[in-house]
């Protein structure tokens, strides 16, 4: 057999480059040891203190650092939270808001011409075929949807007004569990963005109900709810914002709504999330998330819990949501409202027509009208308390039940002086 001078070479270099790698090897290895032996006693002399028992908690009590925390305090704030949510979510609910839609469908194939009515329609005089009418069918359709929370084990629920607003609708409650309840209905509130929902049952959890009147800025609350009608229980925290907020909220079927007191949060509130609980540190609920400012980022609102008690209270006394009325149409007198309008008074309800001529300032026959209020009066006090932003004349009244009497200190004409109104039922 014959080899080229060419394969000769060939094999002749492929024995070199094998020598050349073994000793390389060899080489390297002897090295690397050499050389991490002695960086392994550079190492433990100057950097042992980084690697002692304390940053894995095992000193010893004696050699215990000053800065270590205390046990059982690690988990801080984080921990509060955790636990607040996992005792507060078995209390919170879906509300599933349902409908009968129209349903299109026809009978039979719906044929039609290409070219309209013109000439070439019927041109050999075959007989037409006739479009058919659809049906006016309907189904049950899931059309909304939003958050409540048990405020008693008899399946007392709160939500939001505008979440079961529709009376044509049926509402429904899914539990955490997975397990679903037709609902009733209690009461829509006639003043505030409020509702009580009721499901049979008994023995299910309850949130405990809180103080909203002792928020402060800048605490810590936690909003949890069905966001985006898709997501139940989600969880989402922040700080307390602001306080005794005045908003007009819109985009829900009832329109504009006019709001006051309201608390500002900038916990994560989305679609869905309306009618959930705003819950403090302790997993007390403190309000109930009802809106968010569009184009903003984490301004959200609820409604305090303080307000929602008083209608809790009218459901479980009456079996349905009693208010007390008034019957006068007003702004809140500000700094800048008084100057604007020449008012001797900077603080105040001024009674004020509304837009159109049927918007009147005192309500015909009402407990006001009797009293002999009229427009351009000022209610300057209810109860002996003064009228302000913070404590507007809707939540003075609502202090009060129906049939209650009760102290007005008016401004009329420029005269100072007191009246008593006998607060009737809002219908």
């Amino acid at each position: 057999m014959r080899f080229s001078w060419r394969n000769r070479l060939s094999e002749a270099t492929k024995s070199y480059v094998f020598s050349v790698f073994l000793l390389s090897f060899l080489v390297g290895s002897i090295s690397g040891a050499v050389f991490g032996v002695i960086g392994a006693a550079i190492v433990t002399k100057e950097f042992a203190p980084l690697f002692q028992p304390n940053f894995i908690g095992s000193l010893r009590p004696a050699e215990r650092s000053d800065t270590s925390l205390p046990s059982g305090a690690a988990m801080g704030a984080e921990g509060n939270i955790v636990d607040v949510v996992r005792r507060s979510t078995p209390a919170v609910v879906s509300i599933v808001v349902t409908k009968d839609v129209p349903k299109l469908q026809s009978s039979s194939p719906f044929f039609f011409s290409p070219f309209g009515n013109d000439f070439f329609d019927n041109f050999f005089g075959l007989p037409q075929q006739q479009p058919q009418r659809l049906q006016p069918e309907t189904e049950k359709r899931k059309v909304g949807g939003g958050t409540g929370f048990f405020v008693s084990s008899d399946g007392l629920i709160v939500t939001n007004k505008h979440v079961v607003a529709d009376e044509d609708a049926d509402y429904s409650v899914l539990l955490n569990s997975g397990k679903q309840y037709d609902a009733e209905i209690l009461g829509r509130d006639p003043v505030n963005d409020l509702a009580i929902v009721k499901i049979k049952g008994s023995g299910f959890p309850v949130i405990p109900l809180g103080d909203s009147d002792k928020l402060e800025l800048g605490q810590i609350v936690i909003a949890i709810g069905n966001a985006l009608g898709e997501f139940s229980n989600t969880v989402s925290t922040g700080v307390v914002s602001g306080l005794s907020r005045s908003i007009t909220a819109s985009g829900s079927p009832l329109g504009a709504e006019q709001l006051s007191g309201v608390i500002q949060t900038d916990a994560a509130i989305n679609p869905g999330n309306s009618g959930g609980p705003l819950l403090n540190e302790v997993g007390e609920v403190v309000g109930i998330n009802t809106a968010v400012a569009q184009g903003a980022q984490n301004i959200g609102f609820a409604i305090p819990v303080n307000e929602a008690k008083q209608v809790i209270a009218s459901v479980k006394k009456y079996g349905k949501i009693v208010r007390p009325f008034l019957g006068v149409r007003y702004v809140i007198i500000t700094s800048d409202l008084a100057k604007e309008k020449s008012l001797p008074v900077d603080y105040g309800a001024l009674i004020v027509r509304g837009e159109t001529q049927t918007d009147l300032a005192v309500t015909p026959g009402s407990p006001a009208d009797k009293a002999g209020l009229v427009e351009n009066d000022i209610i300057l006090e209810v109860g002996g308390e003064k009228i302000t932003e913070d404590n507007p004349l809707v939540k003075a009244i609502a202090r009060y039940g129906v049939g209650d009497s009760v102290p007005l200190k008016i401004m009329h004409r420029g005269e100072t002086k007191t009246v008593t109104v006998v607060l009737i039922e809002r219908k």
